[in-house]
Parts: structure tokens; C-alpha cells; sequence
């Protein structure tokens, strides 16, 4: 994938101390000419990704967690199709997090996301995740006071608490292993708005739409701010965030795509070497194929 290098370094935020959302243009595509060009370049992609999976299932030391963070309509559900599409099923876990239920308020926030963490070999993805905790959960207060926790707790550095949190847990992880990538699916609220009045023109997207999704982009300059602050706090070079512009679907795709294969690409992946042993017992096993029939 030729592109693939330059186009995920360019949305890259592995130190967020400078980090500034207005920085970052959601209409952005440079670097790809086309959207015809990006759709003849992500099957190759696509292609480059299936075979580095397959290495990495086959090699069992690496897991990969991929995590989608974005507000609706930024094309999260499109993107994991689209570039998951090539990669076997058996090596890919995909867990959607919605509104906690009663039995996950009762446990610490992280107790659902830590059950689904890939095991060695697998690539897993998170479409939303812990992260909506300094997120949805900042812009909602009265999400915090359904969890439970003892007020004493609950002071005005709760947020900071939980950026340290989160930090320390991806620390934890990396150093077993598990190589984390984030993408924030950064959309402009004009195409958002496109995109919701589409999706109630069309018959066929109507499911997709929920009269909360308009309520929420009341929002939206809350939200801008806890996602800003959210990347400034928790970007870092064992799990960075790719800030990727999500205003043209076809470009979302092929950073996503290039951001993965460049991750896989530096775990230097490759098949199990073959020892002495099994070496022989190969050898044995072929001459008792080939002398199968012989017998009859």
C-alpha cells in the first residue's frame, strides 16, 4: 500500500500536551487524488491486512486492540466493514458498547471492556469503549451518579482520575503484548447533518436513526471539548490516536486501513520456524502418506 506510511503518520498523536482539535480538518484528504483513486487503493490494502493477520494469528504472541471512538453518523460501522473485510473471521472479535446494564453498572467502569480484550493472535475492536466514561459520561453528569461509586470519590478531579486510569491500564496491556490503536473519527457537524437527513430520506437507513441523535448534537461544542481533552490526555506512544477526518467516507477508510497495516508491519510478523523435531515428524508423516496406497 504505497500511501499507507505518510497517510497514517499525517493524523498520528502519539504526545497530546500540544494537541488541538481545530488543527485537524474533518474535510481533509490530502495526499490521495481521488475518491476513485482511495477505492482501487483499499483493496490493496485490505489485502496487505489479511495477509499480516494471518502471520499474526499463526505467530500467537501479539494481540491488537483496536478502539473507534466518534460522534454518530462519523461512519464507524462502515469502516470496520470496510476494512475488516478481508480478514478471517476466526482471527477477529468485534464488541459494540452500548448503554451499561444493571449487572455492568454494579462493577467498576472497566470490568466490560476487560472481558473482551483480544487474546494472542487475535485483532479485537472496540466500536465505542471505555473511553465514553470521559466522554458521553462528562457531557451527561447524571450518567456518573447511575454508576454508584461512593460520592466521596466523585470530586472535581474525577475525569483527570480517569484519564490516569486509563493510561496506566493501556500501559498495562501494551507491556503484555497487546499493541493499541485509537481512532477518533473526527466529523464536521454540517456533514453529520447531511448524513441524519439522509438517513431520513432513505427508507432503508431509517432504523439507524433515533430522535436522541438530534438531541445530542445540542451538545456538541461539550462534546469537542471532552474529546480534545480526552486525545491531550491519553494519546501516548504505546497507544496513539489516530485523529482521522471522517467528512468523506472513502478517505476514512484508507487511513484506517493504512494506520493498521503500519501497526502490523512493525510487529515484524512471520510464521512459526520449524524445529528439528517436528521437521522429522513432517518427514515421517510424508512417507507415510506416499506409501499409503502402497499397502493395498
Amino acid at each position: 500500500m504505497s500511501v499507507s506510511r505518510d497517510l497514517s503518520k499525517r493524523y498520528r498523536v502519539d504526545n497530546g500536551r500540544k494537541f488541538r482539535l481545530k488543527d485537524f480538518d474533518p474535510g481533509d484528504s490530502s495526499g490521495v487524488k481521488s475518491k476513485r483513486v482511495a477505492e482501487k487503493e483499499l483493496p490493496r490494502g485490505v489485502e496487505q491486512l489479511s495477509d499480516l493477520q494471518d502471520k499474526l494469528y499463526a505467530q500467537d504472541r501479539w494481540a491488537i486492540l483496536l478502539i473507534f471512538q466518534a460522534m454518530d453518523a462519523a461512519g464507524k460501522d462502515g469502516a470496520i466493514k470496510h476494512v475488516m473485510s478481508g480478514v478471517n473471521p476466526q482471527g477477529c472479535q468485534v464488541f459494540s458498547f452500548k448503554q451499561p446494564s444493571v449487572e455492568e453498572l454494579d462493577h467498576d467502569y472497566m470490568w466490560r471492556a476487560n472481558k473482551c480484550i483480544p487474546e494472542r493472535g487475535r485483532i479485537g475492536i472496540f466500536n465505542r469503549s471505555y473511553y465514553e466514561e470521559v466522554l458521553i459520561v462528562r457531557v451527561h453528569k447524571e450518567m456518573l451518579e447511575r454508576e454508584r461509586m461512593p460520592p466521596s470519590l466523585v470530586t472535581k478531579n474525577i475525569w483527570n482520575e480517569r484519564f490516569a486510569d486509563i493510561n496506566a491500564y493501556e500501559h498495562y496491556l501494551s507491556r503484555n503484548g497487546i499493541v493499541i490503536r485509537k481512532f477518533f473519527l473526527n466529523l464536521s457537524k454540517e456533514e453529520q447533518k447531511k448524513r441524519f437527513l439522509k438517513r431520513l430520506d432513505e427508507p432503508a437507513k431509517n432504523w439507524k436513526f433515533s430522535a436522541s441523535d438530534v438531541a445530542e448534537r445540542e451538545h456538541w461544542p461539550d462534546y469537542m471539548t471532552a474529546y480534545e481533552e480526552m486525545i491531550q490526555h491519553t494519546a501516548t506512544p504505546h497507544a496513539p490516536w489516530y485523529v482521522v477526518p471522517a467528512d468523506n467516507k472513502w478517505y476514512t477508510r484508507l487511513v484506517v486501513a493504512a494506520a493498521i497495516v503500519d501497526a502490523l508491519e512493525d510487529l515484524n510478523l512471520h510464521y512459526p520456524i520449524v524445529d528439528r523435531a517436528k521437521r522429522k515428524e513432517l518427514k515421517a508423516a510424508r512417507v507415510a502418506l506416499e506409501h499409503e496406497g502402497r499397502h493395498h
